[in-house]
């Protein structure tokens, strides 16, 4: 399988990306609840603890919501995204020296981070869309943490908002595609 046919099923198979976005959207919605309403330490484990979450809730919908099955055995890009999904978490330690210099920056920390983790999709999806997702978050946590850190919660209701969007760019991106190859 060449690497076009590889980024396809991938696409395919994870909807461009729809199943994904949209619970780490109403993960990081949930968390901006609780930071706009409850505690900061409330919406940050609620971020931190269902984070580890995202890829579980993410395949059961789309096993049992959309009928998807694995990626085929020859798809050699089944192991990156893998690999894609761990960078968040081993990077996620460093939220803590900022956090507890700047509790206000944990929600920009964590955007630059995700916005990151976001870049290797490009690849893995075969999908520009990833490339605006991935400025969108970080560039937003770079100017939160800047200029809109008097607000804890600001960055969290920005980041869900531009999760659930995304999440719809991508799923229509992918029946674009589909009609364009008569499926």
């Amino acid at each position: 399988m060449d690497i076009a046919d590889a980024q396809r099923e991938v696409r395919t198979r994870f909807v461009g990306g729809f199943y994904g976005q949209l619970v780490s959207g109403v993960l990081w919605l949930i968390s901006a609840s609780l930071a706009t309403w409850s505690t900061p330490r409330a919406a940050i484990t609620m971020l931190v603890v269902g984070g580890f979450f995202i890829f579980p809730a993410t395949e059961f919908l789309l096993r049992f919501a959309a009928g998807k099955g694995p990626l085929s055995a020859p798809n050699s890009l089944r192991h990156l995204g893998m690999q894609v999904a761990f960078v968040l978490p081993f990077s996620m330690p460093l939220l803590l020296p900022v956090a507890l210099y700047r509790l206000n920056w944990f929600y920009p920390g964590m955007m630059v981070l995700l916005g990151a983790h976001y870049l290797p999709f490009v690849f893995l999806y075969g999908m520009r869309m990833f490339a605006a997702l991935a400025a969108l978050v970080a560039g937003g946590g770079l100017i939160i943490a800047m200029y809109f850190s008097s607000s804890f919660s600001v960055g969290a209701w920005y980041t869900a908002a531009i999760l659930v969007l995304f999440a719809g760019i991508g799923r229509t991106v992918v029946k674009n595609d589909d009609r364009q190859r008569g499926r």
